[in-house]
């Protein structure tokens, strides 16, 4: 169990937080000068599923079939009802109930 009163753990959140904002902020000055060319706008648009996929896969490997099955079943949900929630609660239910039965 971590001691969140220790200083040195305090002082390594507080780095944390501040590399993590100046690395957003520096994102969006950078990016406020660069022209939004159609070729930009493809990218920019496809990058979160790119996020996702480097997250997931990885996860979906190493977890093998049962996260494989709610990966699947979280996909499926979003196509059909296009609910961010509601594909999150059927992907872990999914998965709950496919580790449960394949052990």
């Amino acid at each position: 169990m971590p001691d969140f009163g220790d200083p040195g753990m305090l002082a390594a959140i507080l780095a944390m937080g501040a590399v993590t904002y100046s690395m957003r902020a520096g994102g969006f000055w950078l990016m406020a000068h660069v022209p939004l060319t159609a070729r930009v706008r493809r990218m920019l648009e496809a990058l979160p599923g790119t996020v996702v996929v480097a997250t997931v896969a990885p996860i979906a490997m190493r977890e093998g079939v049962p996260a494989m099955l709610g990966i699947a079943a979280a996909v499926g949900a979003m196509m059909i009802r296009r609910n961010d929630f509601l594909a999150v609660i059927a992907g872990m239910v999914v998965a709950a109930l496919a580790r449960a039965w394949l052990g």
